[in-house]
């Protein structure tokens, strides 16, 4: 029968039997096809050529080493994936089977996600490890010291589970401190996001406290796996609070614990750490207390040893006060009659000096006597000094008088001046109608005016 309906395929008679159908109406009736046939499946596989699209779907493929298929997975169940996708990383899918038109390719559309078993998971998380040491998120130098008594401790974890009540229970038996508590998920896909939200949220806060405790209980590695997520390995290696971990039980390793600054190997060995025991520290004052005490005592006893000692050794202070105040007596003797001498001394320099000087009257007489005998000198001498000048004086008027131009006018002379008052001497400074004066003997003067120069 079947060979019998290929025959009918491909005869002539059969071409008007097979329906005619579009691209489209063909790419969507395989689709149907595929996922009616199919429904949904479990794929195990490496996931390769991740991409996680601007409106949040993520796209890529799942392959071994026989095929490759491509997957989807919508955003919504993206949020909802409790493994976080990464290329090289082996899970297990589940998801239906189906197409898109447009390319003709099948595609498996993911709602669900897990490691497909733990080496995968070890795997994964030994790559992730090297990745971040790499950075530098891991070297001892970027550890910080815990303070010995913080006056508050930051705690994140669960409001509700065992772990905080252990941790302020046993804060509280060593050393009564503040708890605060930032809540937050620890397991589940939202756990990473609130974990390190609050890292960053106790550092940003105005008075942060002095110490941070990042704890929960034990469990599975994939229970465990938010602790290992990259967004809270950076936040606690970028915290400036010292941060213990506390993450499940003693042999439970997870990667904040080589990025804090102290891992504790259960929450309540955190709190042992972060807090002294205060009984403990009590003893530990009252036994310095009391070395201290035998350390002073012995100190003043070597003391007054020292004292005694030397007291030995200067003898009696009365004798010794005797010996300098004769010493003293002694040179205040010897300085009175020292000072008496040098005032006697300095008397007998002064009579001496005063017999030489004489009384000032007398030098006063004598004084004035030579002043008589300078101004008679001066007197006399006043006639003889004037005499001379005098004479010279008259020897120059006399003189000046004969020359002088008055005398030429008494001898029938006259004296002739241009308009301006210059004296003319001569005739070529004349000029016909040129105004001027005539001065007399007597100082007359008289204004003419000039006629035609005369030939002579």
């Amino acid at each position: 029968m079947a060979t019998e309906t290929t025959t009918d395929l491909f005869s002539d008679s059969g071409k008007t039997n097979i329906p005619e159908m579009g691209v489209g109406e063909l790419a969507l009736s395989l689709k149907k096809t595929l996922e009616e046939t199919f429904g949904r499946v479990r794929v195990r596989g490496e996931l390769s050529g991740l991409k996680l699209a601007a409106s949040g779907h993520l796209y890529g493929d799942i392959k071994d080493e026989e095929a490759v298929i491509n997957i989807v997975c919508w955003r919504g169940s993206v949020s909802r994936l409790s493994v976080k996708p990464e290329d090289g990383l082996e899970v297990v899918i589940t998801g239906k089977v189906s197409s898109y038109p447009k390319s003709s390719r099948y595609q498996i559309i993911v709602d669900s996600m897990e490691l497909a078993g733990e080496g995968a998971l070890l795997k994964m998380l030994e790559d992730r490890k090297k990745k971040l040491a790499a950075e530098g998120l891991f070297d001892a130098a970027r550890k910080k010291p815990l303070p010995f008594l913080p006056e508050t401790i930051g705690v994140v974890t669960s409001p509700t589970g065992a772990v905080i009540r252990d941790i302020i229970h046993r804060i509280e038996d060593r050393f009564p401190r503040p708890v605060l508590l930032w809540p937050a998920a620890v397991q589940g896909e939202k756990a990473a996001a609130e974990i390190a939200a609050a890292i960053r949220g106790f550092n940003a806060l105005p008075v942060p406290p002095d110490i941070l405790i990042v704890a929960r209980g034990g469990g599975s590695l994939e229970d465990l796996m938010a602790f290992n997520e990259e967004e809270v390995v950076r936040a606690v290696a970028e915290s400036d609070i010292p941060v213990i971990s506390a993450v499940g039980h003693e042999t439970d390793t997870t990667l904040i614990d080589y990025a804090a600054d102290l891992r504790a190997p259960t929450p309540t060995g955190a709190a042992e750490m972060a807090v002294p025991v205060r009984i403990d520290l009590m003893a530990q004052v009252r036994e310095d207390q009391g070395k201290m005490i035998r350390a002073m005592q012995r100190h003043l006893s070597d003391l007054k040893n020292i004292l005694e000692t030397g007291a030995v050794r200067l003898g009696d202070p009365q004798r010794l006060l005797e010996i300098k105040i004769q010493n003293l007596d002694f040179l205040s003797g010897n300085l009175q009659s020292r000072f008496e001498k040098i005032l006697q001394q300095r008397k007998s320099n002064l009579k001496e000096t005063a017999a030489k000087l004489l009384h000032p009257r007398a030098r006063l007489e004598g004084m004035g006597k030579i002043l008589m005998l300078h101004t008679e000198a001066l007197y006399r001498s006043r006639g003889a000094l004037l005499k001379e000048p005098q004479s010279h004086l008259d020897q120059a008027a006399r003189m000046l008088e004969s020359l002088s131009f008055k005398r030429v006018l008494e001898r029938g002379f006259t004296v002739l001046r241009d308009s301006n008052g210059a004296l003319v001497t001569r005739a070529d400074q004349t000029r016909e109608g040129m105004g001027g004066e005539i001065e007399f003997s007597g100082g007359e003067k008289v204004g003419i005016t000039l006629g035609k120069r005369l030939k002579p």
